[in-house]
């Protein structure tokens, strides 16, 4: 009895120390579980995207909004009287210098030029007849009066100036005449017809027939501030200033051309002075009228420090980046910027070329944080991750 008590205290015992370690090696386990995923979750990497600050040469340009001018803009009105019998132009043709545009009525002004012709022919005839009477009273010697001598020398001269005078009425009268045919003064696109065939024109009227707009080349007119002025003027001097237009949004360019005009006064209502640029414009992509965004460039910053805008942060101290280091993590740099365009902008002080800046991502790091970098791509909007 004692024997078998005594292994039933020993299986027992067995038993109880079988289920203690069972125990303790269940809870060993799982806290060293817990422990590995909090260590591995400490080490996992933020994937964000980067972009590498680029060395180059940065054009800085003055912006604004202008309007497009024809480069010149004629209203052809008749200059003489009369009914309108031909229209020899389609409203929005491009036409060219001395093309006919218009012809009025020319018979009255036909009818006045062969009567100044005839008028002259006549004076002619009767000058010839008083030379020859001035020549028999020159044979005629002392039997001629001294009188009638001076007199027909008088007749002779006065018949002189009067061919002169027919021989300028039929210059006006041709002119007259010609005017009749209406022709483009300048070269250019015509635009809505004003009159039409069977109306009666005058010279005095102020609606005139069509205007004429030159779009080749064309102007821009648009302003810049004042304090920009000295700096608009250094660099004219040199060479004209580039000036491109683009659409209002200022997404897409239209035309390039050259700064041709600054005003010689400066608005002092709005501070700023107005400025003119010529484009050639042979596409015709620019119109009258229009309005556009204006780009002149003032000068280009050589081998300056350029990252993409997104990498640009904005903090209560300031403008600042994070960068990338070689062991991938963040590191929080503050920086100036000196200029910014298209996507772009100067790096004065915080960030060098070559190193790498974070342009996606930036709220999910924090300095000395592991990132895993992805080349920034404006093509899609998940980068493919740049190998490490």
């Amino acid at each position: 009895m004692n024997k078998s008590r005594a292994t039933r205290w020993i299986l027992l015992a067995l038993v109880v120390a079988g289920l203690g370690y069972y125990g303790w090696q269940r809870f060993h386990g799982e806290h060293q579980e817990t422990a590995n995923g909090t260590q591995k979750g400490s080490r996992s990497a933020v994937r964000v995207s980067v972009a590498t600050a680029e060395k180059a040469d940065f054009p800085v340009y003055l912006t604004g909004l202008g309007t497009v001018q024809a480069f010149n803009s004629v209203l052809v009105r008749p200059r003489v009287d009369g009914q309108i019998d031909k229209i020899a132009f389609t409203e929005g043709q491009l036409v060219k210098q001395g093309d006919l545009l218009t012809e009025i009525d020319p018979r009255p002004y036909q009818a006045a030029l062969d009567q100044a012709k005839a008028k002259k022919e006549q004076d002619e005839a009767n000058l010839a007849n008083a030379n020859l009477d001035l020549q028999r009273y020159i044979k005629l010697g002392e039997f001629a009066t001294r009188q009638q001598l001076d007199t027909q020398h008088s007749a002779v001269s006065q018949l002189t100036a009067q061919i002169a005078a027919d021989a300028a009425a039929i210059s006006n009268a041709q002119t007259q005449l010609d005017y009749t045919q209406i022709s483009a003064p300048i070269s250019g696109v015509v635009g809505l017809r004003l009159v039409d065939i069977g109306n009666i024109v005058n010279a005095s009227q102020q609606t005139g027939i069509v205007t004429i707009a030159q779009i080749e080349p064309i102007a821009v007119i648009f302003t810049a501030p004042e304090n920009q002025l000295p700096d608009i003027k250094d660099a004219q001097g040199a060479t004209p200033l580039k000036t491109i237009a683009l659409t209002t949004d200022g997404n897409r360019p239209l035309a390039e051309g050259k700064l041709a005009v600054v005003n010689n006064q400066v608005d002092s209502t709005s501070g700023t002075i107005r400025l003119k640029a010529v484009f050639d414009n042979k596409d015709h992509a620019l119109w009258p009228g229009q309005s556009v965004s204006t780009r002149l460039l003032i000068r280009t910053l050589k081998g300056a420090t350029v990252v993409p805008d997104q990498a640009i942060q904005h903090g209560t101290q300031g403008l600042y980046v994070f960068t990338v280091d070689q062991n991938n993590k963040a590191e929080l740099r503050k920086v100036k910027v000196s200029q910014s365009i298209d996507g772009n902008s100067v790096i004065e002080e915080g960030v060098s070329p070559g190193e790498r800046v974070i342009t996606a991502g930036q709220f999910k790091v924090a300095p000395g944080t592991l990132v895993s970098t992805a080349i920034a791509s404006s093509d899609s909007e998940q980068p493919k991750a740049k190998p490490e």
